[in-house]
């Protein structure tokens, strides 16, 4: 089976192949062009490269949150064109899951952490093992303080990635603490396919955006009632 994911939720571009067992491809690019222009020709060219096309793909596989509103809404919207057109499956990934994912086959628990706005962040902790990722938490907005609280009660080393993980490690130094490798540490597209492998596909309706918090038209609104 071969499985098409891309990254969508934050400044970076990522896109990647991958079989049940093995990563094919993977682009990844930090760029300051919106999504919308990066990601659909990340994947032409990745296909390209890989001499198959769009048809090869047996399922497709999107970060559907937390992340950028505007991001989430892209990669969902491509994932979802592609699996209706072609009549496929899909999976909507939470972005930290899949960031957990990037560590599979190391033994440990992972603290997955994305900016979210002011000194908030979303988060959640995984166990990865040589075969598993187990979730600890649920994927959850927190104040930074209140992140730092609740890992001060593991016993044990904690790998922090995400886009916001260097931050965190330089304001609360602790011991237990290790800051990923900048190759494993950032929302990539093959957490997303890794992820989704493991799941049931579903129908490209099931899945949507999960923001987990309001989206500014929303607030705007509020603030305006």
């Amino acid at each position: 089976m071969l499985i098409l994911g891309i990254d969508t939720s934050g400044k970076n571009a990522s896109v990647a192949v991958c079989s049940e067992n093995e990563m094919l491809a993977q682009y990844f690019v930090k760029t300051q062009k919106t999504h919308s222009q990066v990601i659909l020709p990340l994947c032409e060219k990745m296909l390209s490269d890989l001499e198959i096309s769009v048809n090869d793909i047996d399922r497709f596989a999107v970060a559907a949150g937390p992340g950028s509103y505007t991001g989430l809404r892209i990669g969902v919207s491509a994932i979802k064109a592609l699996a209706f057109g072609l009549d496929k499956k899909c999976n909507g990934i939470s972005t930290l899951e899949a960031i957990a994912y990037n560590f599979k086959g190391n033994c440990g628990v992972v603290c997955s952490v994305m900016k979210a706005r002011l000194d908030i962040v979303y988060c959640a902790v995984f166990r990865v093992n040589r075969d598993s990722v187990e979730r600890l938490t649920e994927d959850k907005m927190l104040k930074v303080s209140e992140l730092y609280e609740e890992l001060c009660g593991y016993d044990e080393d904690i790998i922090f990635a995400g886009d916001t993980a260097k931050d965190f490690i330089s304001t609360y130094q602790n011991k237990n603490f290790v800051l990923a490798p900048a190759h494993l540490r950032m929302q990539l597209a093959t957490g997303i396919c890794m992820s989704a492998a493991e799941k049931e596909g579903c129908d490209p309706e099931e899945i949507d955006a999960l923001y987990m918090q309001i989206t500014k038209a929303e607030k705007d609104l509020i603030e305006k009632n």
